[in-house]
């Protein structure tokens, strides 16, 4: 991978490469996200201060709003950015750090399937839903919730399956966050 890559490099030792382009590929859903927000809510206040709201924007907003959070979550996770007490735990070594590894992986394994469960439950009830002036149902925003957890939940289990092969650590567990700040 070049240095233009999408795809994360630090700890390469945890990740499978045959999911590197579902990390770019939610990269850039981010990325689309975050442009797709912005320039609704600009659109959004314009329109307002010119007299003629746009209504259906706030849809689009929100749509936007919704599908980034998830997706970001997920991107996170495979990139190892959140959800994990990184720091704790890069300080361990040995079986201490497998096993704190290991604990807070299975954490987020439960939450994601929760995600899964429990939001595809409710994008079942929106169905019945309707957001007004546009009758787009519910669930074109609430989706983003069970395909979330998902893509969370495959990449704590890619992460365990290789932590536990490889070992936790990697050579980026030795530059302090102090030296990066300089």
């Amino acid at each position: 991978m070049s240095n233009r890559s999408l795809v994360l490099q630090r700890h390469r030792h945890l990740k499978w490469r045959a999911l590197d382009p579902v990390e770019a590929g939610l990269m850039v859903l981010c990325g689309v996200s975050i442009i797709g927000f912005t320039g609704s809510v600009f659109f959004d206040v314009v329109t307002r201060e010119l007299g003629a709201p746009w209504l259906w924007l706030q849809q689009v907003t929100t749509g936007f709003f919704a599908w980034g959070v998830f997706i970001g979550m997920a991107a996170a996770a495979r990139r190892n950015d959140h959800l994990y007490l990184v720091e704790i735990t890069k300080r361990l070594t040995g079986p201490k750090r497998t096993f704190m590894e290991s604990f807070n992986r299975l954490v987020v394994l439960g939450v994601a399937a929760c995600m899964v469960w429990f939001g595809y439950k409710n994008a079942l009830l929106d169905l019945g839903s309707f957001r007004m002036p546009s009758l787009i149902p519910l669930t074109w925003y609430t989706a983003s919730v069970p395909l979330s957890g998902f893509l969370i939940a495959l990449f704590a289990v890619e992460q365990l399956v290789n932590g536990w092969q490889n070992g936790f650590e990697g050579p980026e567990d030795t530059i302090d966050l102090a030296e990066l700040a300089q």
